[in-house]
């Protein structure tokens, strides 16, 4: 009777161990898996807040190093000389109220009383004074006929002009303040002096400003 009753006990243990055991290992695997989801959870957050501070840093240092680049350009851009003639009108240039024309005919006039011919004007001859006129008032000062010598050479388009005459001259002049002053500073330089003596001269023409003077003449 007891060996029956000890059976009996035995067969009840097995059968609750047996209806436990599943429940229990249900247990642990919930468990498992609850872990598992709330770290994973917390990783993903983790790394996307790692790649926001990334991104973050990232904005950060374009922004400095954009800002650092344009102050580069600036400073290079502030550095870098430009070239060519300037633009800045020169200090010692007077402002005169008179220009080509009347000392057009301040020219004629002392030609007629050193006795030799009038000048007539002749329009590519103005061509060329203009463009040299505009070169020394760019410059700021006289080039020793350096702009004339060379222009036949720099400038194809005006070579049918130098091949039209015998001779073209060019007579400069700086600083006068009057035409009859101009022609004064021509009239007590050597060489300049032919301007309005010399009686070979037929044509010419006169371009003037700022006391800037460019007589081009002709035979």
């Amino acid at each position: 009777m007891e060996f029956s009753r000890y059976i009996v006990i035995l067969i009840a243990k097995v059968i609750l161990v047996s209806l436990t055991l599943p429940f229990f290992l249900l247990l642990i695997f919930a468990v498992f898996r609850f872990g598992y989801f709330i770290g994973f959870k917390q990783g993903q957050i983790n790394t996307e807040n790692y790649f926001l501070s990334l991104a973050g840093e990232s904005e950060i240092n374009w922004e400095e190093d954009k800002s650092s680049l344009e102050n580069s350009i600036k400073e290079k851009i502030a550095a870098t000389p430009t070239s060519g003639f300037s633009t800045k009108k020169p200090s010692n240039v007077v402002i005169a109220n008179w220009g080509g024309p009347e000392l057009w005919q301040e020219v004629n006039k002392k030609r007629q009383e050193f006795g030799v011919n009038s000048l007539d004007q002749r329009d590519e001859l103005c061509t060329i004074a203009s463009i040299r006129l505009n070169e020394l008032l760019e410059l700021g000062k006289l080039d020793g006929h350096q702009g004339f010598s060379n222009m036949q050479k720099r400038r194809s388009d005006l070579e049918w002009i130098f091949e039209k005459y015998s001779t073209l001259a060019e007579f400069l002049a700086f600083g006068g303040s009057t035409p009859g002053e101009t022609v004064s500073l021509w009239e007590n330089t050597l060489g300049h002096r032919k301007l309005l003596t010399g009686g070979e001269y037929v044509w010419g023409c006169i371009y003037a400003q700022n006391t800037f003077a460019v007589a081009i003449t002709a035979f």
